[in-house]
């Protein structure tokens, strides 16, 4: 899954004509942490992802993760 949100981060970054360098001091990080973003390396911190995120305009995104709890709910729902 990181691997492939690195790879949607890297896809996004490209089609806005941004260069490495340029996200990464607007992220305020180094390249090769911004490397490692785009690879979906686990030991980057989310943080780092949201930061990311930001300077490509797709902070928004983040707040979807895991709006609609549907196992959850169901459990709940059973719990009644």
């Amino acid at each position: 899954m990181l691997a492939a949100l690195g790879e949607r981060l890297r896809l996004a970054r490209k089609r806005r004509k941004f260069s490495i360098a340029t996200v990464a001091i607007r992220s305020g990080i180094s390249r090769t942490t911004l490397y490692n973003v785009e690879k979906g390396n686990p030991a980057v911190t989310l943080g780092t992802y949201a930061r990311v995120l930001a300077v490509l305009g797709l902070e928004k995104d983040l707040e979807r993760v895991a709006a609609d709890d549907v196992l959850g709910r169901r459990l709940q729902d059973l719990a009644l």
